[in-house]
């Protein structure tokens, strides 16, 4: 089993900048793909970012491109969103999920991760 917790998140006001933090435990075999969804109030989970276990394959969602960065410390067993620019329509709960180990790359589906954090709320204020 991964555990997965997330923190970082917040109320802000528009235009400001958050930084949402995964921390992963459990299995020692963490050579996976990571990334961040998130479930707006009254909408389906969405995708938001994702990054392969090198870092070297990265994927936004259209909305959040040149506003969002992704990165990860595997040393640390930790990921990381670094959210700026940010707007009312980026309001949610943001997961932090991870795929099974050994799948390196990422992907934009939610059934392709096996483990998710508990979320953490998100709150962007016009």
């Amino acid at each position: 089993q991964v555990q997965l917790v997330e923190s970082g998140g917040g109320l802000v006001q528009a235009g400001d900048f958050l930084r949402l933090s995964c921390a992963a435990s459990g299995r020692s075999d963490n050579r996976r793909a990571m990334g961040w969804f998130r479930q707006p109030p009254g909408k389906e989970r969405e995708f938001v970012s994702g990054i392969s276990w090198s870092g070297g394959s990265i994927e936004y969602a259209d909305s959040v491109k040149g506003r969002f960065t992704i990165s990860r410390d595997n040393a640390k067993n930790m990921l990381y969103l670094q959210m700026s620019a940010l707007k009312p329509e980026d309001t949610g709960v943001y997961y932090c999920a991870a795929r099974s180990s050994g799948i390196v790359l990422p992907s934009t589906l939610g059934d392709a991760y096996a483990y998710w954090g508990q979320g953490t709320q998100v709150t962007v204020s016009s």
